[in-house]
């Protein structure tokens, strides 16, 4: 029988490795590794850097990308930003976003993962159907839900035909309902990843919790409410953090669905970023946004991380 453990005797012989009964003399990881990583991590950081330090030095010009000599304009690109309504519209769409499908996808995927764990018919399938909407590409599904919540599409012909005519409307069409319908899409693609990791997560967790639980009569929503979703509360905050990430950097969806319209009421910072850039040729303005955007990134990745890290200690105390 072939066995394998760590043996630690010491600090000068903690590396040792006693495999199948033979002792084998292996080097540390680090040692080893760092020749191995360390042409990608200097290509790959290298290149991330470089185009945070060029996207910096961009923003600092007055320049539509192809004439040779840039006016620089130091910061006035940033002091036109924030007195610009269109960016406080996109400020306030991507926090409206983020709120509503982070808690929408939240619920579901806490919800499907949970279902799932238990012993129910076709598991499988619907293991499937939930994750299926993952895989497709935004462009592919774009045309569908235009053609879907158009005046005369499938969304008002169902209204009509259940007896909800009066609810049918032009969805697309209007400032109130347009950011809605992209919401809606972006729930219905991207729940799949929130069920993926929360059933990870509840797989985790102690069976013998759950069946002490159990028997002490406890129901299943309070097994829920007071074992599951504390035990799971690692997945949530990270995936607060992708929420907060992805809503900032939003574009496939709303630029395909609705090009940031009708009044720029779909418009994120992603959208603003690619039409101030190319097709307005304001390449230093968009370069600016750019560089508010990672700011706004980084800092809302330190809130959760921090809020994380004081609630990891309050539960120690």
């Amino acid at each position: 029988m072939t066995s394998t453990m760590f043996k630690a005797r010491g600090p000068r012989t903690a590396h040792r490795v006693v495999a199948g009964g033979a002792g084998v003399r292996r080097r540390g990881v680090l040692p080893s590794g760092v020749p191995w990583i360390m042409p990608a991590f200097v290509l790959v950081v290298g290149l991330i850097y470089y185009a945070v330090v060029e996207t910096g030095y961009l923003s600092t010009l007055d320049w539509d990308g192809t004439y040779p000599y840039p006016t620089h304009v130091g910061l006035s690109n940033y002091r036109a930003i924030l007195h610009d309504p269109i960016f406080w519209k996109a400020i306030w769409h991507t926090a409206v976003f983020f709120v509503v499908t982070f808690v929408a996808q939240t619920f579901l995927g806490f919800l499907f993962a949970s279902l799932l764990h238990s012993r129910i018919r076709l598991a499988r399938l619907y293991k499937v159907l939930v994750f299926t909407p993952v895989v497709l590409a935004p462009a592919t599904m774009a045309p569908v839900f235009r053609q879907m919540f158009a005046a005369d599409g499938q969304v008002n012909w169902l209204l009509h035909h259940i007896g909800l005519g009066f609810a049918a409307q032009p969805w697309l069409a209007q400032s109130s309902t347009a950011l809605p319908v992209i919401m809606f899409i972006t729930v219905w693609q991207f729940t799949g990843i929130t069920f993926v990791l929360y059933y990870a997560a509840i797989g985790q967790i102690d069976p013998q919790t759950l069946e002490a639980a159990r028997i002490d009569g406890a129901s299943n929503v309070r097994t829920l409410v007071s074992i599951v979703w504390p035990g799971v509360r690692g997945t949530t905050v990270a995936l607060a953090m992708l929420g907060v990430i992805g809503a900032l950097k939003t574009f496939d969806v709303p630029y395909l669905v609705t090009v940031g319209g009708p009044n720029y009421s779909t418009e994120f910072l992603g959208t603003y970023i690619y039409r101030i850039s190319l097709p307005q040729a304001h390449v230093g303005y968009g370069a600016a946004l750019s560089v508010l955007l990672l700011v706004l990134a980084l800092l809302a990745a330190l809130v959760i991380a921090g809020r994380a890290r004081r609630e990891r200690g309050d539960r120690r105390v």
